[in-house]
């Protein structure tokens, strides 16, 4: 075994006690173990996606799945580069074992077959985060590490049974996680895998069939649960295999977390808004109008773009006469009809066309009672420039922002598809500017493209058929001239096997030939994760429902922090939108904010909210909440700044403060789900009035890790 060259151990001078060899020698011994197997896990890995990328050149589906195995490849070689030795999270004894178990971020085995590090998603390894003194699943005792720059900067050991002492245990008098609670803030959310608590643990590893609800208030790690559950998820159950969606709140929110995911091995994970499924959503504005935003928010109103569309699906009610250069053939109104119910459940309408213009074709070929050629007959009707015209008006292809824009713009059009609107909602949703859309139209345009479909696809697929058959075409008469200029021929030969037409077929790469990037959100996915959910209307949950038939959901959110209100329970609000095979999970502790700061923020939501579920914070720092004129805004940032050389701070409600690397500036709404060392109110009671405001005040009070600062102008 190849030694480290240094020790793996960096332990400051007032840890000097925990130096001593005969507590850590074995871990030196292990991590040295697991740093050769890194080194050769890395250059076996690279030396197979250089393998795999100077291959020869492969079509179609062996392209592809060449590209799928470099890009695992690709992962999991990062996942490695990113972390050494820092890897592992840990080990536990067991006293079924006097062997130690070491936990970490991914699986690691010597070239023997020895496993170094379980993956810290196995079962194996699911006793280092559940076990507790009043539950020790076995343990005997556990030790967890604080990694700095790759180093062990800190380790904590607990022990479960009164043997575990014997083994001189570095006991100290707080946890891991705890002593981790204090540390400053950055950018991008820290890496917490090494301290998730039991209560968080057992959410993480629930299963994912129905729609489990995590509902917590402030600091609990909703966030960290959401995120560690997607990633265990992906590990332990194949069916989500890189089908998983994780929606979160706003753009700051997804830059926060985007780097928790792949630190924890999972790349597959598709991270958005709901104003990213749209593509709409990037200039969108708020409704101004509370009435057309209640009447946007609507399920029902969404159902109604079915009706809508249907309303360009009607068959005609009168036969035709087709011509052709040789004769007529008579095309009912039955024959208008089957056609019509020729596409299969569920088929975009825009997309259905083709399929119906195909039938309207086999069904006139099959009246006609000539000797025409089916082929020649065919490309004389796709000609037919009165049938297509007459196909268009009973099926038109059309677009979804069309579609929501005409309902905007005509008021009969709006009570027809939805006739239980009142004379008055209808008169409050039309507007001058149809297609200036809001974030509460989202929904509907979502809706519609939904069930729409691309009105280009159709044109696409007529295209890639014509390119596909050209290509035939030139190969054919490749392979023809080939044939003819055989003066051997065995039987056995090239140009014999070449006359064979599945070969001929195999020789055409219809992949190739298309050249769409696709939509990585465009698609449906076998588990959603919703942070935030409270917020979520009715409306926005069918946006999440047509992406996930299996109705997998993890939905986190805190009712109290629901800006709008939130007087119904998780079952009653889910259960109305669609969702059935609800459970729920509480979190209760607050490991995030001081008891300094809940005990400020606490009656600001009661005061709207009695029933609130306000957590418990487990630590006190001591750090009074601070109060003063808001002219004092720049003399506080500046001396926390030069007091703390690293952490985050920000300026919540000063529109015209300017962020910088270390202190950002944000609105009350856009700081939901974020968290930083020092926070700065300025002028909260310009939030707003009754639950909103109070629900702002509440959320960006809370966002505070260490110290809490209010200011005001008068």
């Amino acid at each position: 075994m190849t030694p480290l060259t240094t020790s793996a151990f960096d332990l400051p001078d007032h840890l000097a006690p925990k130096a001593d060899p005969t507590l850590i020698a074995d871990d030196e011994q292990h991590f040295a173990a697991i740093a050769e197997s890194l080194e050769q896990s890395i250059a076996d890995l690279s030396h197979r996606i250089d393998v795999e990328r100077k291959a020869p050149r492969r079509l179609g589906q062996e392209a592809m799945e060449r590209d799928m195995m470099v890009h695992r490849l690709n992962a999991e070689l990062r996942a490695l580069r990113r972390y050494g030795l820092d890897l592992c999270l840990g080990h536990f004894v067991s006293a079924d074992n006097p062997e130690p178990v070491y936990v970490g971020r991914l699986g690691l085995m010597d070239r023997a077959g020895n496993q170094l590090l379980v993956d810290w998603r196995s079962p194996v390894a699911e006793p280092f985060f559940g076990a507790t003194h009043g539950n020790p699943m076995g343990l005997e005792r556990r030790r967890r590490y604080r990694w700095t720059r790759g180093r062990v900067s800190d380790y904590w050991d607990e022990v479960f049974t009164p043997d575990g002492f014997a083994d001189n245990a570095a006991l100290d008098d707080q946890s891991a996680f705890i002593a981790s609670l204090g540390s400053n803030r950055s950018a991008r959310m820290r890496d917490v895998l090494g301290t998730i608590q039991a209560d968080q643990d057992a959410i993480i590893r629930a299963g994912s069939r129905g729609a489990l609800v995590v509902d917590g208030g402030p600091g609990t790690g909703k966030t960290v649960v959401a995120l560690h559950r997607a990633a265990y998820l992906l590990y332990s159950d194949p069916r989500l295999r890189h089908g998983v969606l994780f929606v979160g709140p706003h753009e700051p929110y997804l830059a926060y977390v985007a780097d928790v995911l792949p630190s924890l091995g999972e790349e597959g994970v598709q991270l958005c808004t709901l104003r990213d499924l749209v593509a709409e959503g990037a200039t969108a504005n708020v409704e101004t109008d509370p009435d057309v935003a209640r009447l946007k928010s609507s399920a029902d109103l969404v159902k109604a773009i079915d009706a809508a569309v249907r309303f360009y699906e009607e068959p005609p009610t009168e036969g035709m006469t087709v011509a052709t250069e040789w004769s007529d053939i008579w095309l009912s109104a039955d024959d208008w009809a089957e056609a019509f119910e020729a596409p299969e459940p569920g088929t975009p309408h825009n997309e259905a066309r083709e399929q119906i213009w195909e039938l309207l074709l086999t069904i006139l070929i099959d009246k006609y009672d000539g000797d025409v050629p089916a082929v020649q007959l065919r490309k004389s009707l796709q000609q037919n420039d009165d049938l297509r015209t007459i196909l268009d008006n009973a099926w038109t292809l059309i677009e979804a922002a069309d579609l929501v824009a005409d309902l905007w713009s005509v008021p009969a059009y709006l009570r027809k598809c939805a006739p239980w609107l009142s004379p008055d909602d209808v008169r409050k949703l039309q507007r001058p500017d149809a297609q200036r859309w809001t974030v509460s139209d989202l929904p509907l345009l979502d809706a519609a493209r939904q069930r729409l479909g691309d009105p280009e696809e159709s044109r696409r697929r007529r295209r890639h058929h014509a390119a596909v058959a050209a290509e035939r075409e030139q190969r054919s008469k490749v392979i023809d001239d080939l044939i003819a200029s055989d003066a051997y021929d065995d039987g056995e030969s090239l140009m014999t096997q070449l006359r064979q037409k599945d070969l001929q077929e195999m020789l055409v790469d219809e992949a190739s030939l298309s050249s769409n990037d696709p939509d990585l959100l465009d698609r449906t996915f076998a588990h959603i994760v919703v942070d935030e959910a409270q917020e979520l209307t009715d409306a926005e949950w069918q946006m999440l429902l047509l992406r996930c038939p299996s109705r997998s959901f993890t939905i986190v959110g805190d009712r109290a922090q629901a800006r709008h209100g939130f007087t119904e329970s998780w079952r009653e609000r889910l259960e109305r939108v669609g969702l059935d095979r609800i459970e729920l999970a509480s979190l209760t502790v607050n490991y995030r904010t001081p008891e300094e700061v809940m005990a400020e923020a606490e009656p600001v939501i009661r005061a709207v909210l009695p029933d609130a579920n306000v957590p418990t914070s487990i630590r006190s720092n001591d750090i009074p909440v601070v109060h003063g004129p808001a002219s004092d805004l720049a003399s506080i940032i500046d001396t926390w700044l030069e007091s703390n050389s690293d952490g985050i701070a920000c300026v919540i409600g000063d529109p015209t403060f300017r962020a910088t690397s270390r202190v950002r500036s944000l609105t009350p709404e856009l700081s939901k789900g974020l968290e930083f060392d020092l926070v700065v109110l300025v002028d909260p009671d310009t939030f707003g009035t009754g639950i909103e405001g109070a629900v702002d005040r509440y959320v960006a009070m809370t966002r505070a890790t260490r110290q809490l600062v209010i200011l005001t102008s008068s």
